[in-house]
């Protein structure tokens, strides 16, 4: 718990000496002050801040760097002065913007298209918020450039700890990443994150996705904002998740890009110390015997349209109208903060509250009662806290706000109590929106729907009714999570998962992709390289026989691809390779039998292993034969009603049926429904064949059935193992694929090879297509440059059979 009036480190936290953490935000948390007389600056800590707050979660050992900018003009000819004294006096790194730049980043795109959209108010009618305005994303942009530039400046990227906070700067760590591809970065959003339905009316969705994404940790309030976050990227860049003993991680290019749920704290200490206040205390003094006989509901919120001070307003009314007995007892004090934007949005807002609360007073006052009591100025700190501490109820009714520490504050201040010496037990109530960040954490608290003013109303009626014994217990409940909860907690718990989630950077390769705001960084383990037929040509000359297993699907045809017949190259090359008897050429996929042998009738020595290896043909002139027991059909008919009955209830799901399994597709459904159902498929089916000699596996998009022992993994084992069989093992065993089952194939060939049945141990080359997580220690970027690869191996089989004519006749002449 941090230590009141006190803002610096903790001895419960050990660090390492000289570690550093750099805290960028859009404003440094400093006060500024120009003497009008001298015209010099003077500069102190604010320690409202939440950025100096955070200290309180780490030793005296951890040094803190700050970067952003100030809330004050300074004149470009002073900055050069102003950076000096801020970066030796107060560890601070200034972001100077231009007034033209910074009134289209902040108040142009940040206010009026980021804030709106990410609380859910889209610009449907020009009236009703602004457009997107490619102007202002570019200052966006702009502005994220000069704030990365000055991180770069006082970096060390092997040691430092980067932290990014807020919306401000979602495109920043795209920026550091490009420049430094193992930085240490974290991001941690204040606001709501919206669902996928509003965010991605964004035009600039992608690239704050990506710009996201290039950090190593992100954190939310609340899990709604993460699950949001989570849904977008798997709609938009598709995108999968999943949880490892506690820990969401994304899959993002061979990197895990980490979520963090924790909603922030308060600073005890500041609180209490403020509270102690003689003039707190003499406030508290006034405000009860102003209300004497009163129950005193406290509202504090900024004036927007968010806060919903309108609607709380209405509930207020109908509290009156219907619980007649509360007339004359209830009065609703509002403390109205001055708004953080302006507008023609915040004027309505402000004109309704005016109206509203007059035709309150109008109706249910008196000379000597004024129910609703607005105060529509610069309060004070102490005498916020004043009325926190004697409010008998707090009233937080926005319709959507990232956290609101406002019911956190008044927790605190209640515990401080009317006199802080008064040994009475503790109470307090709580109605608060079910729609605000805080919400989920505050168990004890009365949750209602703004927008349910009739509800609203009732919660306000039985907040003030309650026992108490009752508000003692909820009170005790919720002081002792904020309690333990606090933001130096909050700061030490992000770290934390931050230094889990950099811990394996320098153990992985690292390659730089995509362009602009679309760069990202490819992870990878530093024996993946890219296979080039320059290092494989030597060992293919000296082999005396070749095992090649090459997947269909991905490899030799482009996913994408229309028809997913053979083109001629692909054709040529295959009969390429197979003329060369030193070659056993198998095509391994899961597709059917029947069109795999008609696309490549032409080669007529080629090898296919169809349905992952349940059906095996050495060459065109062979039967089919399958090297697995017979299962029977009876699991078919017990798989095919479950499966029918989810695709029937999942639109845009199929069945592929098989002769060796059976397949539930849902690609072209919904994501999220899709995955849902896929994980509910599996758990059915398992129950369900529980007894059956069949396995049920989840692959990308699919839910698949089939026999025991079946798989591309075994398909080349098989293959292999006939080879010895027949005193001709394979010297050098090539393997190229691009999907999941592929992998079962790397795997097993691999451990194939290294069996000591085998006479030879293999040269081995495992290969995936695309640059990407893998057990194939090489890689080929796409399917040209797998037919590059192998008419290669083609034209060095030819010209080998070439030279070896040459010698025959050379020796006949002799």
């Amino acid at each position: 718990m941090t230590v009141p009036g006190i803002i610096s480190g903790s001895s419960e936290v050990t660090s390492s000496p000289r570690e550093r953490k750099i805290i960028v935000a859009n404003t440094l948390p400093l006060q500024s002050k120009r003497d009008s007389e001298t015209g010099k600056w003077s500069f102190s800590w604010d320690e409202d801040s939440l950025q100096l707050q955070l200290k309180d979660g780490f030793s005296s050992e951890t040094e803190f760097l700050y970067v952003g900018s100030l809330s004050a003009d300074v004149e470009p000819k002073e900055q050069e002065e102003v950076s000096h004294t801020l970066l030796t006096e107060f560890n601070c790194v200034a972001t100077f913007l231009s007034k033209e730049l910074q009134e289209m980043f902040y108040r142009g795109f940040c206010k009026h298209q980021l804030w709106p959209l990410f609380h859910y108010m889209l610009p449907m009618f020009p009236d009703h918020g602004d457009r997107f305005d490619r102007r202002l994303w570019q200052a966006y942009v702009s502005a994220n450039k000069i704030f990365s530039d000055r991180v770069m400046e006082v970096i060390n990227p092997e040691d430092d700890y980067v932290w990014i906070q807020d919306y401000h700067l979602m495109v920043l760590p795209t920026f550091l990443r490009k420049r430094f591809n193992r930085i240490k970065l974290g991001f941690f959003l204040h606001s709501p994150f919206p669902s996928s339905e509003i965010y991605r009316t964004l035009p600039v969705r992608d690239e704050i996705l990506r710009g996201l994404l290039n950090c190593d940790l992100i954190g939310f309030h609340t899990f709604d904002y993460a699950r949001h976050f989570l849904s977008c990227c798997s709609r938009m860049l598709g995108l999968d998740y999943q949880s490892k003993r506690g820990h969401i991680g994304l899959d993002y290019f061979g990197r895990t890009v980490f979520i963090k749920i924790l909603p922030v704290g308060v600073h005890m200490g500041r609180l209490e110390s403020v509270l102690n206040l003689p003039s707190a205390a003499a406030k508290i003094k006034e405000i009860q015997e102003e209300f004497k006989g009163k129950k005193l509901v406290l509202g504090i919120d900024d004036m927007d349209i968010f806060k919903g001070i309108s609607l709380k307003l209405l509930a207020m009314e109908n509290l009156f109208e219907t619980y007649w007995h509360m007339r004359g007892k209830v009065v609703l004090v509002q403390i109205v903060n001055p708004a953080r934007t302006s507008g023609k949005d915040v004027e309505e807002a402000k004109r309704e509250t005016y109206v509203t609360a007059k035709r309150i007073n109008e109706r249910y006052g008196s000379p000597d009662y004024k129910p609703i009591v607005l105060i529509d100025r610069l309060v004070p700190r102490y005498e916020k806290s004043a009325y926190y501490a004697a409010a008998d109820c707090c009233l937080v009714n926005a319709v959507r706000d990232g956290m609101n520490l406002v019911p956190y504050k008044y927790i605190v201040c209640r515990q401080g109590g009317t006199l802080v010496n008064d040994s009475s037990p503790r109470t307090s109530t709580l109605v608060v929106s079910e729609f605000i960040g805080c919400s989920p954490s505050l168990s004890g608290a009365i949750r209602v729907n703004p927008w349910d003013v009739d509800d609203v109303a009732q919660a306000v009626n039985s907040a003030l009714k309650m026992s108490e014994a009752e508000k003692q217990l909820r009170h005790e409940k919720h002081y002792h999570y904020i309690s333990t909860h606090d933001v130096g907690y909050w700061a030490k718990s992000f770290m934390q998962d931050l230094e889990r989630a950099c811990k394996d950077h320098y153990s992985k390769s690292c390659w730089g992709i995509g362009f602009g705001l679309g760069f990202r960084v490819l992870s990878l383990s530093p024996s993946f390289r890219k296979l080039s037929v320059e290092n494989i040509i030597p060992v293919y000359r000296k082999a005396q026989r070749r095992a090649i297993f090459l997947d269909y699907d991905g490899t030799l045809v482009p996913e994408s691809s229309i028809t997913q017949d053979p083109s001629a190259e692909v054709l040529s090359v295959l009969k390429a390779l197979c003329e060369d008897p030193k070659n056993t050429v198998f095509i391994v996929s899961g597709r059917g039998p029947e069109s795999l042998s008609n696309w490549l009738s032409p080669c007529e020595n080629l090898g296919i292993a169809a349905e992952h290896g349940y059906f095996i043909r050495w060459n065109s002139k062979k039967e089919w034969e399958t090297c697995y027991s017979s299962t029977g059909t009876e699991w078919k008919a017990m798989v095919e009603p479950v499966m029918r009955s989810y695709m029937e209830a999942t639109d845009g799901s199929s069945i592929e049926f098989k002769e060796s399994a059976l397949v539930w597709h849902h690609q072209d459904a919904d994501p999220d429904f899709g995955s849902c159902q896929a994980k509910e498929l599996l758990d059915h089916l398992e129950s369900v064949l529980a007894n059956e000699p069949v396995v049920v596996k989840r692959g990308q998009h699919i839910v698949e059935v089939k026999p025991q022992g079946v798989s591309k993994g075994l398909a080349a084992e098989k293959v292999i193992r006939r080879m010895v069989e027949r005193e001709e093992p394979p010297e050098m065993v090539i393997c190229i694929g691009d999907d999941r089952s592929d992998e079962d194939m790397f795997e097993g060939m691999l451990s194939t090879v290294t069996n000591p049945e085998l006479l030879i141990q293999p040269e081995v080359f495992a290969c995936t297509v695309g640059r990407k997580p893998s057990k194939a220690k090489y890689f080929l970027d796409d399917v040209a440059d797998v037919l590059k690869l192998l008419k290669g191996l083609g034209d060095s089989s030819s010209s080998l059979k070439t030279t070896s004519h040459t010698e025959v006749a050379f020796e006949s002449i002799i």
